[in-house]
C-alpha cells in the first residue's frame, strides 16, 4: 500500500524497571489487515518491503528512541529508549540518554553499545537506511552509557527522523553477513510483542511475558494481507478486521453504516501532499507558463469529493500547504492565499508565453499540439478517478491527455526513473514543510533519465529552489529559515514544478467493538495508521471495550 510517514503521542510512560505484570486479561485478540497480497517471511525491519514493513508488526517488536507526532508536528517528541537528547553545535552533534533495565527478548540488556550500532549499521549498508536523514560521521557509546551521534551537516530539517531511529540488538545483527538481505527468522528486539506464527496471509504476533514498562492489553495481535482493496474493506465491514488503512470509495456505505457505533475512521492531513508529477525534462512541460495553466483549470473541489471520497483533506494554498498543519508556516504574502479555478487566468498565461488556441486544440510557441499521457498503477481507483477529473479539466485550456495504466511494479520503476510525462503520487512528509518541499524540487538531489530517482521525480532543474532548501537545511536561526521558506513557496506558486492537488493524509479505519483507545480528532496522539512507527503507542493505549 502506497503513502508513508513518522510521528508520536503524550503517553505518560511507567517508572523504568521491567514488568511482567499490570496487564488485565483481554480475551479477544486485535486483529490487523492490509491489502498487500500474498507474504513471504521476511522480519527484517530495515525493509519497507518485508512482511514485517508491509504488514507493520516490526514496529511492536522493535522500538524507536522516541516518538513524534507528524499529525501535529509542533508537539514535543514523547521520550521511549531515549530518556533525553541534547542537540549541540549547530544541530551537528545529538547526546542520547537511555532508558535503564531496558531488555531484549532473549533476556539480554539493551546497552548504549546497541544504538551506536544501530546507527553504524545504517552508514555501513546504506541500502538499509530508507530514512535517508540518517547521514552520520560518528555514533559512539560513552562511559556514562550515552550515546553521542556527529553529523557533516546540521539537522534541523532531519531531528525528528534521528530520535526516532529503531534500535536493534549487536549481538544478533553483528554477526549478519549482508542485512540488506537478512529475512531476520528469529526477531529479538524491545518491543512487547514476538512472532508467534507465520503463514503467506496472516501473521500473529504475542505479548511477552515481561518489558520495561506495563505489559499492553492486547494479548496478541494477527495481522492478514488480503488479496486487494475489495477484499480489505469486506473484511472491515464484517469485523474480521479491525484496523487498516484503505481507501474506501462510499466508505460510510460500505463501512460507516454496517456498525455505525464502531465502526471509525479517521484521516488527518499532516505536512505531505498528493499531486501531478510533471517531467520537466520534456517539452513543453519544462514550461512554467505551461504548469501554472494546468494548475489553474483543476478543479480540486471535485478532487476532494469524487476522487478522494472527502478522506483526503482539501487543499487550499497554492504553496502547496496543507492546512492547518501548515498555517503557522505560511509566508506573509500567502497567508490569505486560496486556489480558484480560473480559464482565462490560464489563457492568458498561455499566451504571454507563447502558446495559442487553434480550434480548440492548445498548440506549443514551435507550433506542436499540446498533449500529455498521464499514467498510475491499474489498482489505485483513488488516483485513476482524479486523473480522469484532470484529464477532462486540462480540455478546457485544448489540451488533449489519456490515461494508460500499469501494474504497481512497472509504474514504480517508470515513475522512478523518469520514463513518465505526468502521474500522481505523494511526496515525503515530516515536522516541517522542507521534507515536502526537498522532495518536489532539490536540484542537488536530480538523477538522470534512467537513473533510479528517490526525491524530485520530476527532475525540476532551479538554482535558487536548490540553494533556498540549503540555506534552510543549514540555518542557524529561524529568521534565515523563514526567509528560504518564503522563496520556495514563492518557487511553488509561480514556477509550479509538481501540481499539487490534495492534502496528504495519515489516516486508517478502525472499530472500538473490541478495543478504545484510537487517536482521533479530540485525542491526536499520534497518527492512526498500523504501519507507521506509532503502531505500538496505539497499541499500548488501547483497552478491551467495556
Amino acid at each position: 500500500m502506497r503513502r508513508t510517514i513518522i510521528v508520536a503521542l503524550a503517553l505518560a510512560l511507567a517508572a523504568t524497571g521491567c514488568s511482567s505484570g499490570g496487564a488485565t486479561k483481554a480475551s479477544g485478540v486485535l486483529t490487523v489487515g492490509m491489502p498487500n497480497g500474498p507474504l513471504t517471511e521476511n522480519h527484517n525491519p530495515f525493509l519497507p518491503t518485508s512482511a514485517a514493513g508491509s504488514l507493520g508488526y516490526r514496529y511492536v517488536i522493535y522500538e524507536p528512541l522516541a516518538f513524534v507526532n507528524n499529525t501535529r508536528p509542533t508537539q514535543e517528541p514523547v521520550p521511549w529508549l531515549a530518556t533525553k537528547w541534547d542537540w549541540a553545535d549547530n544541530y551537528k552533534k545529538v547526546t542520547f540518554t537511555l532508558r535503564e533495565n531496558v531488555k531484549w527478548s532473549d533476556g539480554k540488556p539493551m546497552t548504549a553499545a546497541d544504538v551506536a550500532f544501530s546507527f553504524e549499521l545504517l552508514k555501513k549498508f546504506p541500502a538499509l537506511n530508507n530514512r535517508d536523514s540518517l547521514k552520520h560521521d560518528t555514533a559512539v557509546a560513552t562511559p556514562d552509557g550515552k550515546v553521542e551521534v556527529t553529523f557533516p551537516t546540521p539537522q534541523f530539517v532531519n531531528k525528528n527522523k534521528v530520535i526516532s531511529a529503531m534500535v536493534v540488538p549487536q549481538h544478533v545483527w553483528s554477526t549478519v553477513q549482508d542485512p540488506t538481505t537478512y529475512t531476520n527468522p528469529n526477531p529479538v528486539g524491545t518491543g512487547p510483542y514476538q512472532v508467534k506464527s507465520f503463514t503467506s496471509q496472516t501473521v500473529t504476533v504475542s505479548r511477552r511475558t515481561e518489558y520495561w514498562q506495563e505489559l499492553p492489553k492486547v494479548p496478541e495481535i494477527q495481522y492478514t494481507s488480503y488479496n486487494d482493496n475489495t477484499a480489505q474493506t469486506t473484511a472491515l465491514a464484517s469485523g474480521a478486521s479491525q484496523w487498516s488503512y484503505v481507501f474506501i470509495p462510499d466508505y460510510q456505505k460500505l463501512y460507516v453504516d454496517k456498525d455505525p457505533k464502531n465502526h471509525k475512521l479517521w484521516f488527518p492531513s499532516g505536512l505531505g501532499i498528493h499531486g501531478l508529477w510533471l517531467n520537466t525534462t520534456i517539452a513543453p512541460f519544462d514550461n512554467a507558463a505551461l504548469r501554472a495553466a494546468m494548475s489553474d483549470v483543476i478543479d480540486r473541489e471535485a478532487i476532494f469529493v469524487r476522487g478522494e471520497a472527502r478522506l483526503f483533506p482539501k487543499l487550499e494554498s497554492p504553496t502547496g500547504m496543507p492546512l492547518p498543519a501548515g498555517e503557522s508556516f505560511l509566508a506573509p504574502d500567502y497567508k490569505t492565499a486560496r486556489y480558484e479555478i480560473s480559464v482565462d487566468k490560464a489563457k492568458q498565461k498561455l499566451t504571454a508565453a507563447g502558446f495559442t488556441l487553434d480550434g480548440g486544440v492548445l498548440k506549443a510557441p514551435g507550433g506542436k499540439p499540446v498533449t500529455i499521457e498521464l499514467t498510475n498503477p491499474s489498482g489505485w481507483s483513488d488516483y485513476l478517478t482524479v486523473l480522469d477529473i484532470i484529464k477532462n479539466d486540462l480540455k478546457k485550456i485544448g489540451i488533449e491527455a489519456t490515461v494508460r495504466t500499469q501494474t504497481a511494479d512497472a509504474w514504480t520503476t517508470d515513475f522512478a526513473n523518469g520514463a513518465f510525462q505526468g502521474s500522481l503520487r505523494w511526496t515525503n512528509t515530516g515536522a516541517t514543510p522542507y521534507e515536502m518541499y526537498q522532495n518536489i524540487m532539490d536540484g542537488a538531489e536530480i538523477k538522470a533519465i534512467g537513473q533510479t530517482a528517490a526525491v524530485n521525480f520530476g527532475r525540476y532543474n532551479n538554482p535558487e529552489a536548490t540553494a533556498a532548501l540549503a540555506a534552510y537545511a543549514n540555518a542557524a536561526d529561524d529568521a534565515t529559515r523563514a526567509t528560504s521558506l518564503a522563496t520556495l513557496q514563492k518557487i511553488m506558486v509561480e514556477q509550479v514544478p509538481m501540481i499539487p492537488t490534495s492534502a496528504g493524509p495519515i489516516g486508517a479505519e478502525y472499530s472500538t467493538k473490541s478495543w478504545v483507545g484510537w487517536p482521533s480528532e479530540e485525542d491526536p496522539y499520534g497518527p492512526p495508521q498500523a504501519t507507521l512507527p506509532n503502531a505500538l503507542q496505539i497499541v499500548m493505549k488501547l483497552k478491551p471495550a467495556a
